[in-house]
């Protein structure tokens, strides 16, 4: 019998998803794998880190076939975790056709070379998408369920309902293809470049004494945050079931920006917070869908996971982190 580690390929490894699931595999005794899309620079602190944790990087264009052909014939992986793609609903407006590129293209490559190494290796591959909450916006659906109709309202949903019903597509011709409908999850390792990672690092600055304001378009979208640690375990257990199936990854909690302001304000002490936030309609995001919810009964059911972090203790967590990143 091999004793062999099961081996594991993460696309976008350099992601907020990607480090958290990178490690919570290494904890688990796999043989780690990961993409990044461009060579690292030198003091790339994620990078660095994940090497050090024996984490193999690979600089891939998960759009570019050959060279992802290459990387799955060299790792020979057990578990692929299709991870990487432009994530933020903003950006496809901006850039709509770079985002279908990346987010449908790379998944037509990545799901297409698991199939191809699964049939001439001889041994059984799951693939895990990372899909998204987006690719049902305007469903209608409040929660949205695995039943609910693919109907994206963003360049960047229609980019990932593509990558989605690729899975499917796959799944019917013998991969173990599954999606992670993943909705709205945060942790430190979020960027300021969202909205959410953004509220954090100014009111960890306010916090310290800054004078400055927080610059918000719409308060009042309501959406279904959790704890990114938590929903890359889902990630996993989905992937060891073997089988292709669809899930919903959410909390079931609905709480607003607004919400998620206050939590920030509070975790430094800020009760009183509204003269502090200017409201700019420019920064709202055009066809947004206002409402977002999850229901993930199915995941809790069948594979007996569950959310571990409160909202409150997600956002503090967050503006902590940018509090001591001032202080360093």
């Amino acid at each position: 019998m091999s004793t062999s580690a099961p081996i594991a390929l993460i696309t976008g490894v350099e992601g907020q998803d990607g480090w958290y699931l990178s490690q919570l595999l290494k904890a688990e005794g796999f043989e780690v794998h990961g993409t990044v899309h461009r060579e690292p620079n030198i003091g790339d602190e994620t990078v660095e880190q994940l090497i050090a944790n024996r984490v193999g990087v690979h600089v891939a264009d998960v759009v570019d076939g050959d060279r992802m052909r290459m990387l799955f014939d060299a790792v020979r992986p057990d578990h692929v975790f299709h991870l990487a793609g432009v994530s933020s609903v903003a950006r496809s407006w901006e850039d709509p056709v770079g985002t279908t590129r990346t987010n449908s293209m790379g998944t037509a490559v990545a799901v297409a070379e698991a199939l191809r190494f699964q049939e001439v290796s001889g041994k059984p591959v799951t693939f895990v998408n990372a899909s998204s909450a987006e690719v049902f916006a305007g469903s209608g659906r409040v929660p949205i369920d695995e039943t609910a109709p693919i109907a994206p309202i963003t360049p960047y949903g229609a980019s990932k309902a593509l990558g989605h019903t690729l899975c499917v597509a796959y799944r019917a011709k013998g991969l173990a293809a599954s999606n992670v409908i993943l909705f709205n999850h945060e942790s430190p390792k979020r960027p300021n470049t969202f909205v959410t990672g953004r509220i954090a690092e100014t009111v960890a600055r306010i916090g310290a004494g800054s004078p400055e304001t927080l610059s918000l378009g719409n308060l009042s979208a309501q959406r279904d945050w959790g704890w990114a640690p938590d929903y890359v375990d889902a990630m996993r257990r989905v992937a060891l079931t073997g089988r292709g199936e669809d899930y919903v990854v959410a909390t079931g909690t609905l709480h607003s920006v607004a919400d998620f302001v206050a939590a920030a304000f509070a975790s430094v002490g800020i009760e009183d917070w509204a003269e502090r936030v200017e409201v700019a309609d420019n920064l709202g995001r055009p066809n947004d869908a206002a409402v977002l919810v999850g229901d993930s009964t199915r995941l809790r059911t069948e594979l007996n996971w569950a959310p571990t972090r409160t909202f409150e203790q997600i956002v503090e967590s967050m503006v902590n982190h940018y509090a001591q990143k001032e202080m360093a």
